[in-house]
């Protein structure tokens, strides 16, 4: 684990902390189960994050809902958010990882662990998170077919009122789903730290899977 300052043996970007940073971040975290959670639209994550927070105390961050926040707090970071999302920009790397550290520093002394919700996106973003937050302790990957992810979502649609719950949109959304994971999952497969879920069954079963895995740590 890093220590709080640099020594001349150590003294690379990837293990010194730069002006601003949290010195007490990596032993705040350091005793945190950290798992990225990843799965397709309709593949039921959202439900098992839930049921993970229930029984294991732990807390549950997606990086889409701390944007959100971010945005509808005001502040100048979420204003400089808005201004990049309203013209369909990227939001850079760095700033998703600044508000996922700063979320994981803030709960450190009162959460069991962290699930990071849909993240990674690409291989990239795992090893940025490992330089800068921690590596995961596990990969959580809740599989479900592409035709059951299809009908979930459709499902979703007949109340959701959510203009991409059409069929036409949810495949489109598969297909860039399975272009960006593929490569995630074998680059942590390689790792061993992948747990594959079945998730065609009833959310209990895919929850007892969950258990049988969370359990084991």
């Amino acid at each position: 684990m890093l220590s709080a300052t640099c020594t001349s043996a150590t003294r690379s970007r990837d293990q010194c902390w730069g002006p601003g940073t949290t010195r007490v971040m990596p032993e705040k975290l350091k005793q945190h189960k950290i798992i990225f959670v990843v799965g397709g639209p309709g593949s039921g994550k959202g439900t098992q994050c839930e049921k993970i927070v229930q029984k294991y105390g732990y807390t549950h961050l997606s990086t889409g809902d701390l944007l959100r926040a971010e945005v509808s707090s005001g502040s100048e970071r979420g204003k400089k958010l808005q201004a990049i999302m309203e013209k369909g920009e990227l939001v850079p790397l760095d700033t998703v990882l600044d508000m996922l550290r700063d979320a994981m520093v803030a709960k450190a002394d009162v959460s069991k662990g962290f699930l990071i919700d849909g993240y990674p996106r690409e291989v990239k973003q795992g090893e940025e998170f490992e330089k800068k937050i921690a590596p995961p302790t596990l990969l959580l990957y809740v599989d479900a077919g592409k035709d059951t992810m299809v009908k979930r979502l459709l499902k979703r649609g007949e109340t959701s009122g959510r203009v991409d719950d059409n069929e036409e949109t949810i495949k489109k959304r598969l297909e860039t789903y399975y272009k960006a994971t593929e490569p995630v999952i074998a680059f942590y497969k390689s790792r061993g730290i992948v747990r594959q879920l079945n998730a065609e069954g009833s959310v209990e079963e895919v929850f007892q899977q969950v258990c049988t895995h969370l359990d084991c740590l």
